[in-house]
């Protein structure tokens, strides 16, 4: 008598399933007008950098990336998109606030006061 094999068995797995880590299926693309972003410069864990924060964000990978390479031609700096929120290199708070304003977002400046 022989057993059935069942199709999808699985032995032995050191890692986690490839299929639990489509991350961007979960995510919600939120219109501009719905998202509250908060821009925050700090310099918090950068060896004394100042890097500016937008955080807040509720959209897709790519929109995000698109979104962080349009900030950083802008602003004339470098930077990067993790964990949903874009890392702007230098403080370009007011800057990236008017952008954003521009581009329809809800974005408010957060953090200690500036003269």
């Amino acid at each position: 008598m022989k057993k059935a094999m069942t199709k999808n068995r699985v032995v032995y797995r050191e890692f986690g399933a490839p299929e639990e880590d489509d991350t961007d299926q979960n995510q919600v693309d939120l219109p501009p007008q719905q998202q509250n972003i908060r821009i925050q410069a700090t310099r918090r864990g950068r060896g004394g950098k100042t890097v500016t924060e937008v955080t807040g964000f509720q959209t897709t990978s790519e929109n995000l990336a698109k979104l962080t390479k349009q900030l950083k031609n802008q602003c004339g700096t470098g930077g990067t998109a993790k964990d949903q929120a874009i890392e702007i290199q230098g403080d370009c708070t007011q800057k990236i606030l008017q952008i954003l304003i521009g581009l329809g977002y809800k974005a408010k400046i957060s953090g200690a006061a500036r003269p």
